[in-house]
């Protein structure tokens, strides 16, 4: 869903944005999601973006989610 307003915190000041020359922090689940560091924005595969200001997002790697790219716990579900 673009730009759903669930996956914003509001606006963020620059004293919250990370410096540009900080390495983005990524942590990879073996069956979950990826977390990544907020805040972010992400192109999609049809060219729109979504945005989250959230310290923290946990991105869908298995594709079952209801609310893709983000994580909605579909991955604890059986196959």
């Amino acid at each position: 869903m673009p730009n759903d307003p669930a996956d914003s915190d509001g606006p963020i000041g620059s004293a919250a944005r990370a410096p540009a020359d900080r390495a983005r922090r990524i942590t990879v689940r073996r069956r979950g999601p990826l977390l990544v560091e907020g805040p972010v924005e992400i192109e999609l595969e049809d060219g729109t973006t979504v945005s989250s200001d959230r310290f923290r997002v946990a991105l869908c790697t298995c594709r079952r989610s209801r609310r893709y790219p983000w994580c909605d716990t579909s991955h604890r579900r059986k196959a």
